[in-house]
């Protein structure tokens, strides 16, 4: 069983950026690739970014490519989302999300957090 809080979402001017952070709970969190999603008003969930259990291999929407890196710290049982260059069409809610086999897409992930609003402002 794996718990997951996202924190470190708010309000931020076009071009800014923020660092979104996703504590997990759970013996086994360094076993789960990880990702983050995002849902904005009115829009169908969109995958953002995932990380590989060993943090060796990520992937990246073409949307936010160059612009949001994906990271993780197993000893802190923490995932990170530093988003830069931040745009109006990246608010949303963004969630994390855990897999524990596959993690090519949203059906492999097992566990979400409550999710964190992002907002930018032209």
């Amino acid at each position: 069983q794996v718990q997951l809080v996202e924190s470190g979402g708010g309000l931020v001017q076009a071009g800014g950026s923020l660092r979104l952070s996703c504590a997990a709970s759970g013996r086994t969190f360094s076993n789960y690739a990880m990702g983050w999603f995002r849902r904005a008003p009115g829009k169908e969930s969109e995958f953002v970014a995932a990380i590989s259990w060993s943090g060796g291999s990520t992937y990246y929407a073409d949307s936010v490519k160059g612009r949001f890196t994906i990271s993780r710290d197993n000893a802190k049982n923490t995932v990170y989302l530093q988003m830069n260059s931040l745009k109006p069409e990246d608010t949303a809610v963004y969630y994390c999300a855990a897999a524990g086999g596959s993690w090519g897409s949203i059906g492999d992930y097992d566990y979400w957090g409550q999710g964190t609003q992002v907002t930018v402002s032209s």
